[in-house]
């Protein structure tokens, strides 16, 4: 199964994923974005782009990856990843469907001023303006698609444990019925 957390920069992703995963039993957190940086590296360099979302490898390599790390493993991969523009969220989506993988999709959602807060206030990466610059993007997708395709997690009042204990439960909840659902049929 993979548990991937959505939302933009300053919503908590990396420090809940942390968290989550050490709620879930045989998990782990495989953070796409190291699929870009992969990306980034190659010389001569791929197309200019300020986003390496828009190269179609990195899409169908997080899904090949996630796959091949899941056939490897097995467990749970929780994945902290940005994504906003929705075709490449339906081409990611549908690739793990594709290969049977199960998906829960979270989106960490805070509202604009605490979102503003805290990318100002972060101490390991400072404040940037690539990620200032997601914040408006990101209003859009929650406005237009991202919220309706996922369980919205508000953090703006919680801290990352209390985030990571919802999601755990959520994940924990619907594998449980699953598991009651394939137990009772056949």
């Amino acid at each position: 199964m993979i548990v991937w957390l959505n939302g933009t920069h300053g919503a908590g992703k990396t420090t809940t994923s942390a968290l989550v995963q050490q709620l879930l039993p045989d998990s782990r957190v495989f953070d796409a974005e190291k699929v870009g940086e992969t990306l980034m590296d190659i010389t001569p360099a791929l197309c200019r782009t300020d986003n390496f979302q828009h190269w179609p490898p990195w899409r169908s390599l997080v899904v090949e990856t996630a796959r091949q790390v899941l056939d490897y493993t097995g467990g749970t991969l929780v994945m902290p990843m940005t994504v906003l523009v929705e075709p490449y969220w339906r081409e990611i989506s549908s690739g793990l469907a594709r290969h049977a993988i199960p998906l829960r999709h979270f989106v960490l959602h805070a509202d604009q001023e605490t979102l503003r807060g805290r990318i100002e206030g972060d101490t390991d990466m400072g404040p940037s303006a690539f990620r200032f610059r997601h914040l408006e993007p990101y209003a859009e997708a929650a406005r237009t698609w991202l919220h309706s395709e996922a369980e919205v997690v508000d953090t703006t009042h919680l801290t990352p444990a209390e985030a990571a204990e919802q999601i755990a439960g959520s994940v924990r909840r619907d594998v449980g019925t699953r598991g009651a659902r394939g137990a009772g049929e056949g």
